[in-house]
């Protein structure tokens, strides 16, 4: 069964700095993600990947067609939904992991991780419990499990994002960039991880230019050109 189907969808910037130039960043979409499918975003910058995941998490409103999310509650248009609908969608079931750490000044690597974690879940030391094995099992070094994250290096804030980004377990995972900054040990713990929530029945959609990431973890790929589609495999 399908999870997300996405019809004609089209994304249009109005650039009103430029006399209203219209930049056209994505163009006649169409595909599915099946429940418990990874699928890999891939194509050369600028090619429209973090438009369409952007699109498809509602951090930019789509300027046509449909993306249509069937929740636990039913189907709905993340084009057309409300933003009470939308904030609840992000509460419950969907996750978005940016390729970038932001993060609240003087918060602790753990609190950081635990943060989309405390929202459905009032006990905290356990919410911290499971951050804490997480976090070792990544490899950040236990004296920074305390420790804020903006000092980190860019791998360390990489690892506590995608950290953040599963902890929950989410339905369905956008996840731009994964592995970019990590090395090749912490990247197979990265994919492993990936795969498990599969296992638990989490869809994905990844963003990635690192061909051995997409090789492990993607059960097929959409190859974007130019804000279009120009393969699926």
């Amino acid at each position: 069964m399908n999870i997300l189907e996405i019809n004609d969808l089209s994304k249009v910037f109005n650039l009103h700095i430029l006399n209203n130039k219209k930049l056209e960043a994505l163009k006649s979409i169409n595909f599915t993600v099946e429940e418990g499918e990874i699928i890999g975003l891939t194509g050369k910058s600028g090619s429209g990947k973090s438009s369409l995941m952007k699109c498809i998490y509602r951090t930019y409103l789509a300027s046509g067609g449909q993306i249509n999310y069937r929740s636990i509650n039913g189907m709905v248009d993340l084009v057309k939904a409300t933003d009470h609908e939308v904030i609840e969608l992000r509460k419950n079931e969907i996750t978005y992991c940016s390729q970038f750490l932001s993060v609240i000044p003087r918060v602790s690597a753990v609190d950081v991780v635990c943060e989309n974690l405390f929202k459905v879940n009032t006990n905290k030391e356990a919410a911290r419990y499971k951050a804490k094995g997480m976090l070792k099992q990544l490899g950040l070094p236990e004296e920074l499990w305390d420790a804020f994250p903006v000092t980190f290096s860019g791998g360390e804030q990489q690892r506590i994002n995608v950290a953040r980004a599963i902890i929950t377990s989410p339905r369905f995972l956008l996840i731009d960039e994964p592995t970019a900054s990590l090395d090749p040990k912490t990247k197979d713990v990265v994919v492993d991880m990936l795969l498990d929530l599969k296992k638990q029945g989490t869809s994905i959609l990844c963003i990635s230019h690192d061909e051995y990431t997409i090789e492990k973890l993607v059960d097929r790929r959409i190859n974007l050109h130019m804000g279009e589609i120009l393969n699926l495999n």
